[in-house]
């Protein structure tokens, strides 16, 4: 009987408060519970000397959810606020609903990159539109003008990102696309927050749902401390202008990159979330013969050049095939049987140090052969794979890890790629065939990054650190793989005579245009033929000489011999490095570099 009593209580009350009594029914079609993300601030990115080079402004969004749209708005006092006209906000609203991007049940971005006082003027309004939620992130914003290459740019999430990260992002979301931006993502972008929010019909906020007790704070991302020096970047561009290549510099006892570009480049600003974007990418996509978005400092592979002298006489000395006091003469050209490989005229190197300042070339081909023969004439392939175990320990043939994507391993040519190539030979090949990666041509291809490496190991006297870019993640160390020493193995007794040579090339020799008074630079030059044109300029060195501080490459793409043109830029920058100026007697130098044209400037490019 109670339990026919309690029930017969509970009925009438349901009854009330659904037949009678309305007013709870009311408010439920008057309020709506709301899920918003609440964005975090990106991290910041510094150079070495703690001046920022990216930063965040104030970007204003309108996500709609269609089922949620007054079919009877006022279209046109809408339109009129945003600034946009009826065909915009026709294509704007309509989506593909067959795709499983979108959902009318699910907010969507229906306009982005407005500008900050159309925003205003809409959000006192926006009780007219229900449906249209405004939002409000940051995005980035680029104070100089320099190292685009490095730092990349946002994008709008794609399928392919939304696939790879279905947790993590939503339609209209920004991401890293290109360099620091792309490959620190996770760091960088932070933690979305969330707030519930209870909201009348008019889509405006009536109380936190639950006190706010559901509700979680954004976090913010990691700030990011470069090890690039940007005065010298900048510097190091303004040289580069209106050449093709790249410039690479590395402080030898860290690994830390102190510059990185590639040329021709561009502005960075012009990623910038606005309206201009399109345009601006579109021209710079469209310029196919200056190819600015190519890195060309991890991307691009080059043969050498004469560059590689310096390593193959440390892996000839450590093998045991030559020593440094060794005399080859030279006539100004290497002869085998009926062929003769040209050199230039020179006086007799007496030894590795005299080899190297005037480049000679006999003097290298007649050491690598040594050294692919140290098995016998009929096994050169012992012999390159003993030369090849040495430069994958200089980290060549491989990706250096450089905290940035899409970087090339170069290209080591092995005997399986040889015993292809020479198939047709009866006898198959032999070191006479291949003799010319002994000055750095033939097959060998490195990239400007893995050159200015190797300018850092020998700086070292047989160590180095992978090259990096991240000097400190929100004060912290970067990561401990770029902290782990590598040792190459080459006794440290071979060391010096292969730099004293190359002491001896920028005072005396082939590079005697990096010479700075005072510094002690230690360099080699390289001309890399080209058979599609004029040869590349080649030059890598290190300064000083006993106690390095800075370790470089240059590769200038068709400027011809490497003492012209990439040998002075090298100079220019050690001496701004650590000088902190060009001295007013080399100032005719620098003007003659910065103004030197080798390809017409494209509208598009920097």
């Amino acid at each position: 009987m109670i339990i026919w009593l309690a029930a017969g209580v509970l009925i009438l009350k349901s009854a009330q408060l659904q037949i009678i009594d309305t007013s709870f029914a009311d408010k439920a079609k008057r309020v709506t519970l709301n899920k918003e993300e609440v964005y975090p601030s990106r991290g910041l990115i510094s150079d070495r000397n703690d001046d920022l080079l990216v930063v965040n402004k104030p970007v204003y969004e309108l996500k709609a959810t269609y089922n949620q749209i007054n079919p009877e708005m006022d279209t046109s006092f809408f339109c009129e606020l945003l600034e946009i006209d009826r065909q915009s906000f026709i294509d704007n609203l309509n989506k593909d609903w067959s795709s499983p991007r979108f959902h009318k049940s699910i907010p969507f971005i229906f306009l982005s990159k407005i500008k900050p006082e159309v925003y205003a003027s809409y959000q006192e309004h926006m009780h007219q539109f229900p449906g249209f939620q405004p939002v409000y992130r940051k995005t980035r914003t680029y104070p100089t003008e320099n190292a685009a290459h490095v730092l990349g740019y946002l994008g709008e999430v794609t399928e392919s990102d939304l696939k790879e990260n279905p947790t993590e992002y939503n339609l209209g979301d920004y991401i890293g696309k290109r360099g620091i931006e792309k490959y620190y993502e996770d760091l960088l972008k932070g933690d979305k927050g969330i707030k519930y929010l209870i909201k009348d019909n008019l889509g405006r906020p009536v109380s936190n749902f639950k006190e706010g007790r559901l509700d979680s704070s954004a976090v913010a991302g990691s700030d990011l401390q470069l090890s690039l020096d940007m005065d010298l970047q900048a510097f190091g561009e303004k040289l580069m202008q209106n050449k093709r290549g790249s410039i690479v510099a590395i402080e030898p006892s860290t690994g830390e990159i102190l510059t990185m570009m590639s040329a021709p480049s561009y502005d960075p600003g012009a990623f910038e979330l606005n309206e201009e974007r399109g345009a601006k990418y579109k021209k710079l996509a469209s310029d196919s013969l200056n190819k600015p978005f190519l890195d060309r400092s991890i991307n691009a592979k080059y043969p050498p050049g004469s560059i590689f002298k310096p390593i193959l006489s440390l892996i000839a000395f450590q093998e045991g095939v030559s020593y440094p006091d060794r005399t080859i003469y030279c006539n100004g050209y290497y002869q085998y049987r009926g062929f003769k490989y040209g050199c230039h005229q020179h006086t007799t190197p007496y030894n590795v140090e005299i080899a190297l300042m005037h480049s000679c070339n006999s003097y290298y081909f007649q050491m690598v052969r040594d050294l692919i023969e140290i098995n016998g004439f009929s096994r050169p392939e012992q012999g390159l794979n003993i030369l090849l175990g040495h430069l994958k320990d200089f980290g060549l043939g491989t990706k250096m890890g450089i905290d940035l994507p899409n970087e090339s391993t170069g290209f080591l040519p092995t005997p399986a790629f040889y015993d292809k190539l020479y198939e047709s030979e009866i006898s198959g090949w032999k070191s006479t065939y291949i003799m010319s990666i002994g000055i750095g041509q033939g097959e060998l291809e490195l990239t400007t990054t893995q050159m200015a490496n190797l300018a850092a190991i020998i700086a070292n006297r047989g160590y180095y650190y992978s090259p990096h870019l991240v000097k400190s993640i929100s004060g912290s160390n970067p990561p401990d793989h770029f902290l782990i020493k590598k040792q190459v193995r080459i006794d440290s007794v071979h060391f010096p005579p292969v730099i004293n040579g190359m002491e001896r090339t920028v005072k005396l020799g082939t590079g005697n245009q990096a010479f700075v008074y005072g510094l002690d630079i230690c360099g080699k030059t390289g001309t890399s033929q080209n058979p599609h044109g004029e040869d590349h300029s080649v030059f890598f060195a290190f300064a000083p000489k006993d106690d390095p501080q800075i370790a470089i490459a240059v590769y200038v793409e068709n400027a011809g011999f490497g003492g012209d043109v990439a040998a002075p830029i090298a100079g220019l920058m050690i001496e701004q490095y650590l000088n902190k100026e060009i001295a007013p007697y080399r100032k005719y130098l620098e003007n003659r570099i910065t103004n030197l044209k080798l390809i017409n400037k494209d509208i598009a490019s920097k």
